[in-house]
Formats: structure tokens, sequence, C-alpha cells
């Protein structure tokens, strides 16, 4: 049989930790097909980011006319969408296709490293965060976005209406930067799902937010409700980052096969 289908659609780290390497290691880890649209090539290690080339529109347009037209998704996931024109495309790409769509909005790398121009912030507002399923931020682009500065769990609650505001029909606030306990919060502004875990002392993370968004997009093109996927998220990035491990001199990355070895 086929498997169910799931369409990345962000940038390309050449170290293999995050952007579509980890989405499509994530995809194929929980049982379905993983397909990408490449956004951005960027130059990177476990050091962060050290160049970074956006594609052309068109070549994102004919990359995702091109799978979603002959072999179909069900669901999509979007991560680095560099700029305003790339961000307004996806968006009305997005627009037009009939599955779930999970919006990673990154806006900076696990480094410090600028993923998004200032100016393309408005158009993840207005055009990208109201065609999104679920938008899963965390809070460095909680305070991007809207301006919050969240220093506790109350303060996730704040980050999740305003997140919601934006059209949204889930907000996953990444709770990750916290002290204490890992926790994140899903709501769509009427149910709660507060999602935890024990903080791990690894410092090897290099492509959670990536692999969280993926590993929801898995769960929802099986079938799965929005707290469900996130539930099963959870637990597969709880595992994944027991597991990271060091590559080259920096932050390495998680490991997505960590159910498999």
């Amino acid at each position: 049989m086929t498997p169910v289908r799931v369409l990345t659609v962000a940038g390309s780290d050449s170290g293999g930790g995050a952007g579509i390497q980890a989405d499509l290691k994530t995809m194929m880890a929980l049982g379905t097909h993983g397909m990408s649209v490449i956004t951005a090539v960027t130059a990177q290690n476990s050091l962060g980011v050290q160049g970074a080339w956006e594609l052309p529109v068109e070549a994102i347009r004919a990359q995702y006319r091109s799978v979603v037209d002959d072999i179909g998704v069900q669901a999509v996931k979007t991560g680095m969408l560099a700029s305003a024109p790339l961000v307004e495309t996806v968006a009305e790409l997005l627009g037009g296709t009939d599955a779930p769509v999970v919006v990673d909005p990154v806006g900076v790398s696990k480094h410090g490293d600028s993923l998004l121009a200032a100016s393309a912030l408005d158009s993840v507002r207005t055009k990208l965060l109201p065609v999104a399923t679920v938008a899963t931020p965390n809070l460095d682009e909680v305070t991007q976005l809207t301006g919050l500065e969240v220093t506790d769990e109350a303060g996730m609650r704040r980050a999740a209406d305003a997140v919601l505001r934006f059209g949204p029909r889930w907000a996953l606030i990444k709770g990750g930067h916290l002290s204490g306990d890992a926790v994140d919060l899903l709501t769509d502004g009427a149910e709660e799902h507060w999602l935890r875990a024990p903080r791990l002392d690894n410092r090897h993370t290099h492509g959670t937010g990536c692999t969280l968004a993926s590993a929801v997009a898995a769960g929802l093109a099986k079938g799965l409700t929005v707290p469900e996927a996130a539930v099963a998220a959870k637990e597969y990035v709880t595992g994944a980052i027991a597991a990271g491990f060091a590559l080259g001199g920096g932050i390495g990355p998680v490991d997505h096969a960590w159910r498999q070895r």
C-alpha cells in the first residue's frame, strides 16, 4: 500500500540536523512518505549558519505544483520562508490545497542566526498564519510575531491568544526556553492541552522545532486529531532529544532514528 504523503516546504540544512533534512527523516521515522519543496539553501553546521540563499518564487511554485498535482498530499508542513515574496507565494499555494497545514514560523536558528527577514513578518501574520491548521512558534518567534515576552506558563496562555488572533485554528506554543520541565501549550482558544516532559540534560537539540512540526504533520496525515497528533509528536521529539548526539564542534542534532536503534 502507498503510505500517507506529507510535504515539507522549507529550507535545506547542509548539516542534516534541521530544515528539509530533519523533516524528511521525521516523516520516514513515523511511517509516512515525505516530499519536499526547497525554499532556500543554507551553508550550515553544528556551529551556526554561514550563508543562506533563497530560491526564486518560480522555483517554489513549480516544485509545489509538481508534487501536489501529480502525487497529492495529506498534510503540509512549512518551515524557513526567508522573505515576504516566498511567504506570500506559499500562503497562496496552501490556500488552494485541501490538506491540513502545520506552520512552523521559523525566525532564527538554534544558534541565533536570522532566517526570516523583518520585512516578512507582516506577511507571516496576515497571509501564512490564517491558512494554518496548527502554528508552532517557540518563545522567540512569539516575541517576533506578537511583541510578547513570555517568562512563565501564564505568559504562554497570553501568547497563544495573541497567535490565534492571526487566524490559525490551533496554536502550539513551545515553552522549551523556560526553566523547569519542557512544557508546550496546545489550544484552539476553547480547549487547552499542556504537553509536559522532563527537561533532559543534553545540549544536542538542533532541529527540535522542525522535528516537532513535521511529527505533528505526519500525525495529521494519518488521520489523528490535532491533540492526538501533538501528543504523539511530543513523545517522539522527547525521545529524539534524549538520544541527541555530538556532531562537529558545536550543537549536535536530535536523533530522528532513535526508535530504530
